[in-house]
């Protein structure tokens, strides 16, 4: 005999709701864990940060980060529940990233989403707000947009991205606006300068205030695909990666930002700066084709090993050339005193002063990183386009 259609409905719809009921129960079977609750990392009314991890089977936890005046990590102290936690600080109210070292393993936070993207590997980043932030932080003011933009590199033969930073009011109006390459430092790539860099707010900040001409951003890549090795690149290998660098930047991403944006295309009206490699990308270009940029940035950086020792020669033409300071409106290097990279920084101002090439020197506290970074960033940009 058939069962009629609508009982077949109903017996249908019990099966269901007594399995379900029997899936929820397992669920609820579910032995809680402290990492149920865990908060990390817990920012503390008197600036002091809390960083914790359940990982019950571990045997060692530590952690470092750029919060730290030395690179020895922090160990972390597990408790009888499988929670490892260290205090830090109390700190100076900033951006910071971190990570965590699990049984020597690598390993992200895993409460907090907040990252910061390398070329190969990623960073937690944390905030301790207070008003020594006010210049980075994300503030109720016009804000300009951020793009992730694609483009074809001839010089790579590969598909590359960059981002670039727009002034607020750009997608309605028809003005034209001066450029500023800003370039990140090693391992990074051109998301560094967004994420932890803070640069879109920076820049946000500064325009609102009027201490800043509204301006274009752009924020390449300048990491190059490094061929098959093993170690550290060698001395061939560094050159041939700056020479690409450079090609790139003049030849495939200049050109695609004239064409794309509504940009002003003077030297007086182009700017480039970077950090670290950045920087080092950015004294370059800047003693190759002094013509490009007027305005000129170096952070944390200088000529490294045999660059060192080749660059009296390499770029003999333009420090020989007396008419390279007439051609910079500004030409600004600094640097924590506390920097690793400080003997090729001397070195690099060494050779400066030798061929009297003028420049505007800051040496702040600190070391090599985006604490500093971002200071320099927003100390610099205000002095463009004047």
């Amino acid at each position: 005999m058939k069962t009629p259609t609508n009982t077949r409905s109903i017996l249908l719809a019990l099966c269901t709701t007594f399995m379900s009921m029997g899936a929820m129960a397992q669920m609820a079977q579910r032995t809680p864990t402290p990492n149920d609750t865990l908060k990390s990392p817990n920012v503390l009314a008197d600036k002091r940060v809390m960083i914790q991890i359940y990982a019950p089977k571990a045997s060692e936890v530590t952690v470092g980060g750029d919060f730290q005046s030395t690179p020895k990590p922090l160990s972390l102290t597990k408790n009888d529940q499988g929670v490892w936690s260290v205090l830090i600080g109390p700190l100076k109210p900033d951006y910071y990233s971190y990570t965590l070292m699990v049984d020597g393993v690598r390993t992200m936070d895993p409460k907090n989403p907040v990252i910061k993207q390398g070329i190969s590997s990623l960073e937690n980043m944390m905030a301790i707000t207070g008003p020594e932030t006010a210049f980075e932080d994300n503030k109720a003011v016009p804000h300009g947009e951020v793009r992730e933009v694609w483009y074809s590199s001839n010089t790579l033969g590969m598909m590359r991205r960059m981002h670039v930073y727009t002034p607020p009011g750009y997608e309605k109006g028809t003005t034209k606006y001066p450029v500023f390459y800003l370039l990140h430092g090693g391992g990074d790539d051109d998301s560094g300068w967004n994420t932890i860099g803070r640069s879109g707010f920076i820049l946000d900040n500064l325009i609102a205030a009027g201490q800043a001409k509204p301006m274009i951003v752009v924020m390449p890549n300048g990491s190059m695909p490094l061929p098959p090795q093993t170690g550290m690149p060698d001395a061939n290998t560094m050159n041939r990666m700056r020479d690409l660098f450079a090609s790139e930047l003049l030849k495939d991403i200049m050109p695609t930002v004239e064409k794309s944006y509504r940009t002003l295309t003077t030297p007086e009206s182009r700017a480039i700066a970077g950090l670290s490699m950045g920087g080092f990308q950015t004294l370059d270009v800047t003693l190759t084709r002094p013509e490009l940029f007027n305005y000129v940035g170096v952070f944390s950086s200088g000529f490294f090993g045999a660059t060192a020792d080749e660059a009296d020669t390499k770029y003999a033409k333009v420090l020989n050339d007396p008419s390279f300071n007439k051609g910079k409106k500004l030409f600004w290097v600094a640097i924590g005193k506390d920097d690793f990279v400080m003997e090729a920084n001397k070195k690099t101002l060494a050779m400066l002063d030798k061929h009297n090439i003028k420049y505007q020197y800051k040496e702040s506290s600190g070391g090599h990183t985006w604490v500093n970074w971002r200071q320099y960033l927003n100390e610099y940009t205000p002095m463009l386009f004047k």
